[in-house]
């Protein structure tokens, strides 16, 4: 079990049509959230606030959401600054991957896409070199031991052709030339809520908590004819150990780390503390007393 997991969640799509995408990223922070991973180690970009939309009644943030780059922040440069930590030094901590050569981190993207790139806000594209030339940095600066990418979005899979960067496992919902479709929409809000991978992704971890034994393995491979596994074949080469030996928390949860002592206050001993606290408090007696004695009369 790791106690330092990171994990990167972008939305990337804005208006209200795209409503499942914001839906996507929040459940899945709710998710690793409930597994372990506290805020101040969530990077969560999201490309607009839909909770605010005055068509929303449902409460899509629920509560103690920490958004780190939200609206037009989101974009590509940042992206790519925030993965191998190339910021100026404006930036604050709360919006850096702080992360090193012994951490676990998740990266999930969902938005729209297609052969080897991914749109940010309708405006402008991640391409696949893009990403695969970040991921790279981040191995060369020690930035991370294993890297975990899943993309839900059309053509997900073709996104991971430039990844050469040992230690990086990356899924998709979709290969080259296949869409990747919405589960269910809602009445209220009158558009789709979820997208199919995302759904089934959430469903298996609401079986789990932070010590569970699940592995890979187990939520892509599982038994639930509707989940769909895109694992390009590039992946095994980079990847190189058995799914069914890695858990799931390895990336999607953590659990604090607690050192034992003896005492509240390890630094002193009772022997030091009482030896430290009386001592001048005799001395003080002993004086106090010489000056409150009666004066000697002859």
């Amino acid at each position: 079990m790791h106690t330092n997991n990171w994990a990167v969640l972008v939305c990337t799509s804005r208006f209200w049509f795209n409503y499942r995408h914001m839906a996507n990223t929040l459940s899945l922070y709710r998710t690793v959230k409930r597994l372990g991973i506290p805020d101040e180690r969530i990077i969560l970009m999201l490309a607009d606030d839909m909770a605010c939309n005055a068509r929303n009644k449902l409460n899509l943030y629920g509560d103690n959401v920490e958004v780190d780059y939200r609206g037009y922040e989101v974009t590509v440069e940042n992206f790519l600054r925030v993965l191998p930590g190339r910021h100026e030094n404006v930036v604050p901590r709360s919006k850096r991957l702080l992360s090193d050569e012994g951490r676990h981190i998740l990266l999930y993207m969902t938005g729209h896409g297609g052969d080897e790139f991914l749109k940010f806000q309708d405006s402008e594209e991640l391409q696949s070199n893009d990403l695969a030339d970040a991921v790279k940095q981040m191995k060369e600066k020690r930035r991370f031991k294993e890297l975990l990418i899943m993309v839900d979005t059309f053509q997900a899979a073709t996104l991971f052709n430039q990844l050469e960067s040992p230690g990086v496992l990356a899924i998709g919902s979709s290969f080259k030339g296949e869409n990747s479709y919405s589960h269910h929409l809602d009445s209220d809000v009158g558009v789709s809520v979820v997208d199919r991978f995302t759904y089934y992704t959430l469903a298996f971890f609401e079986r789990l908590n932070m010590y569970a034994n699940a592995s890979l393995t187990s939520q892509f491979y599982g038994t639930d004819s509707a989940m769909h596994l895109m694992l390009p074949n590039n992946m095994r080469l980079l990847y190189q150990r058995n799914l069914e030996e890695v858990p799931v928390t390895n990336f999607f949860g953590s659990v604090m780390e607690t050192i034992h002592t003896e005492s509240a206050y390890k630094a002193f001993s009772n022997k030091d503390v009482t030896n430290e606290f009386t001592a001048p408090q005799k001395k003080v007696s002993v004086d106090m007393e010489k000056h409150l004695e009666p004066p000697v009369t002859t």
